[in-house]
């Protein structure tokens, strides 16, 4: 999940530099969610995988 985030940001990158307005703002909102859901997911799994 984290690589798509990369891929993401680094479409929005891109698009971005070659002047693409709203192809960059989709692709960096969508690296935002990726990334975010990712951070959500590890945390739950650090929680999960101690033993109390």
């Amino acid at each position: 999940m984290l690589s798509y985030a990369v891929i993401f940001i680094v479409i929005a990158l891109i698009a971005a530099v070659l002047g693409f307005g709203g192809i960059a703002g989709t692709a960096a909102g969508i690296a935002k969610i990726l990334f975010v859901v990712f951070l959500i997911l590890a945390i739950i799994s650090f929680f999960r995988g101690r033993k109390i």
